[in-house]
């Protein structure tokens, strides 16, 4: 997601220019696996306008953000700077999942 608003914002051919209004608007905005990605400078000043905005009612609108990771609080803070973590600690509920890698159980009874 990050690299096509990026993409679309330098005008790289192929891309969505309509995505990173999409994504500011859209009722219901899914961010599976943060954490996963490259990350640079860019990235980090586009997820911060994403989280920013729709935190802040800046699209004129009430959205809602799902956010998944494998990162703790504090790896969040280190990996996107303080300014992106103290909104996700302030303004998100944490939700700790515990249990077995479905995945994983999934290829032990492929491998049995």
């Amino acid at each position: 997601m990050l690299n096509s608003i990026i993409d679309a914002k330098f005008g790289k051919e192929n891309s969505n220019i309509n995505l990173f209004d999409n994504v500011l608007n859209v009722d219901l905005l899914i961010i599976d696996d943060l954490g996963t990605e490259t990350v640079n400078d860019y990235k980090i000043e586009e997820l911060f306008n994403i989280i920013n905005t729709r935190l802040l009612n800046q699209n004129h609108k009430i959205t809602k953000t799902i956010i998944s990771t494998n990162l703790t609080p504090e790896e969040l803070f280190k990996m996107y700077t303080p300014r992106i973590g103290s909104r996700l600690a302030g303004n998100y509920r944490f939700l700790r999942f515990f249990g077995e890698d479905l995945r994983m159980r999934k290829l032990k009874k492929n491998a049995e």
